[in-house]
Order: C-alpha cells, then structure tokens, then sequence
C-alpha cells in the first residue's frame, strides 16, 4: 500500500500469512458474532475474519489506514471507528463481545487493563502481543514472570498462549518475539472478591515491595493479625501467593472491624 509504518503508534504489520490464518482458525468467527478488530492496520487479519462475520467493527487510530479501509470494505460490513483504543468505549458495541487485534505493544499493559474493565461484557479475547507480555500473563505464582499483570488479570480471565509469533512474520520486523493469547472472562459471581478496589489495592501493593515479606510489604494496609486470619504465612513473598490467596487477604480486611479511635 506503500503506507509508511508509524512508530508513535507502535505499527508493525503481519504479513506472515500462515500466522494469519492460524489466528483466524484459533478465533473461529462466527455470522452471528459481535466482534472487534483493534488496529486493524492494513487488514491481514481483517478480510479473513470478515470471511465469517456478517460485520466487524475495527479500532484504528492511524487516519490514513482508517479511510484506506474504509475504502476497502462496504460500509455494510467494516465498521471503522477512528479512535484511541485507549479511550474507545467498548460498551456501545454489543455484547457479548468478541475482541481481536494486534495490539501496539507500546500500550499493550494498559490496554489489557482497560479492557479488563469491560470483562463482564466480553465473550473472549485472541490478542498478539510481546512475548515476555504473555508470558507474564500467564505465569504460575514464584515463577521468575509472575507478577501484578498475572494476578490482575488470572483474577478476571482464563488464559492461555496459542502459539509464538517470529519477528520476521511483520513489516518492519520488531526488535521482540511475540506470542498470541486466548483470554476467556470469568464469571463475576466465581470472582469471590468483596472488595474488587481492595483487591486491587492489596495486589499493587504487595507487587511494590516484592522484595519484602508480606508483613512488611503489607505494612499500613494489613498487619500480621490479618495474614494469619487468611490463612497467609506473612513470610512469604508476593511472588508466593496465588490469585485466591490475594482474595483471600482482601476479603479478610473488607470484613475486619474498624478499631475504636483512641482520644
């Protein structure tokens, strides 16, 4: 197309078209399927889903390749939102949602935050992104790549890497290995946690001292009263403690007493 790839958008097309079509079968789309292609770019995986959809929506932010697609595909068909996948708002897409994409790696993290917001109105996710990413989000706890990203996400979603991806499968090639991931919701009432903010708030916390013990890591938001009332040795480490033992210490503060204000 003799479009130039764009580094503030983090652009690196697929080209590799065995890789197309294994994500595509690994996707399975469906007529009836609610879907959503985020950074489509020049539409290697576009045509192919489209082969089994009856519409797509797709998020691209780059206006050059949004109008090129637009031009491409009926309006019946691709549905092109020039957006920020960062901000889009993906409950005006109906659920329950399928999300595809190749997604920029230099926003991937927040990205998967994001649509983590969103979990309860997804069907699935198929995604590619940078190796070391999916190994992160998939890892089992005191695994050298177990960390936040794991727990946060393991806390919401199934997950499970498909297949590697080479460098050489994009134009221009990447400086990194990437990988692609299914992710699949879990459902709210299985997610146990009273206090999701709190939740949250226990598992950064933790992640940030990772270094310390648990009674000290913890220091100012659970004491060893508390570790000990969730079952949790304070000795150990967050890298240690699965996504149920995180729940665990969470719903124990949610539910301990607020202690008498001393005069």
């Amino acid at each position: 197309m003799g479009h130039i790839a764009r580094a503030r958008f983090g652009q690196h097309f697929l080209v590799d078209r065995e890789v197309v079509a294994r994500i595509v079968d690994a996707v399975n789309p469906q007529p009836g399927d609610s879907m959503v292609e985020i950074g489509p770019g020049l539409g290697a995986l576009t045509g192919r889903l489209l082969a089994g959809l009856r519409e797509l929506n797709a998020i691209e932010i780059d206006l050059d390749l949004a109008r090129v697609l637009r031009e491409r595909y009926p309006a019946g068909s691709l549905v092109v939102h020039r957006a920020d996948a960062l901000k889009f708002d993906f409950s005006v897409l109906s659920a329950p949602l399928r999300v595809v994409g190749n997604l920029p790696y230099n926003i991937s993290t927040p990205l998967l935050f994001r649509l983590a917001g969103f979990a309860d109105r997804l069907k699935d996710l198929h995604v590619m992104l940078q190796r070391e990413v999916v190994e992160r989000m998939v890892a089992s706890p005191s695994g050298n790549e177990y960390g936040r990203l794991s727990v946060a996400l393991q806390y919401r979603f199934r997950m499970r890497k498909l297949l590697d991806v080479h460098a050489g499968a994009f134009r221009p090639a990447p400086k990194v290995e990437s990988a692609v991931v299914r992710m699949e919701p879990i459902d709210r009432a299985a997610r146990a946690a009273r206090d999701e903010a709190l939740f949250a708030r226990v598992v950064t916390q933790a992640f940030s001292h990772r270094r310390k013990t648990l009674r000290n890591a913890l220091e100012g938001l659970a004491d060893a009263r508390d570790l000990a009332a969730a079952g949790i040795d304070g000795g150990l480490r967050a890298e240690n403690l699965s996504v149920a033992d995180y729940v665990a210490i969470a719903n124990c503060l949610a539910e301990r007493p607020e202690e008498p204000r001393q005069s």
